[in-house]
This record gives C-alpha cells, structure tokens and sequence, in this order.
C-alpha cells in the first residue's frame, strides 16, 4: 500500500470553484498532506499561537466539514485508480498519526 500513487480530491465549500486536487506518492504522504492542509488552516486561524496543537477529532471535524473530500489510490494490479471515501481517508489519517506518534 505504501507505494502507491494517490490523488486527494477536495471541495471546500458548495461552490463548485473550489474544487481542486493534490496528488502523492505514496498514500502515507497524502495523508501527510491532509494533516499539513489543516495545519495550516489552524495557523491561519490562530497567526498568535506558535505551537498549536489538536487531536484526531479536530482534524475530522475539519475532515467532515469539507464540502467533499475523496482519494483516488492507483492499483497496479488493475492498472487503474481505486475511489476511497471520506470514511476512509480519516481512518488512514487515524493510522498514520498513530504510526508517527511510536
């Protein structure tokens, strides 16, 4: 699972403008984008806080506030991109975090 290149798709809001996508290497640096997307959200909500913190909550609530949010996981054995939900994404978050915290 770790090599496998992995497209986020995002919408911010119900304006169909703010559609966009970010695409990685591995599903572990996606998630490491998802996690950096929402820091940053958090720095530039808070510009006066220096270390800021959150726990796995705070980030599916940013998560679940998005209008839409999905992957697309390239499958070398179909040759093809796999969809995942939102669902998902905050699971492989959940997992990645608790990788990096041991």
């Amino acid at each position: 699972m770790a090599n496998k290149h992995t497209i986020i798709l995002m919408q911010t809001s119900q304006n169909r403008a703010t559609r966009t996508f970010m695409d990685y290497e591995s599903i572990s640096q996606a998630m490491d984008g998802i996690c950096g997307l929402y820091e940053r959200k958090l720095k530039e909500l808070n510009p006066a806080i220096r270390n800021i913190t959150y726990d796995i909550a705070d980030l599916y609530n940013f998560i679940d506030g998005l209008a839409d949010m999905s992957a697309l996981v390239y499958d070398h054995s179909i040759q093809g991109y796999l969809p995942y939900d939102r669902e998902w994404i905050k699971q492989r978050t959940f997992h990645h975090l608790k990788k990096l915290a041991h």
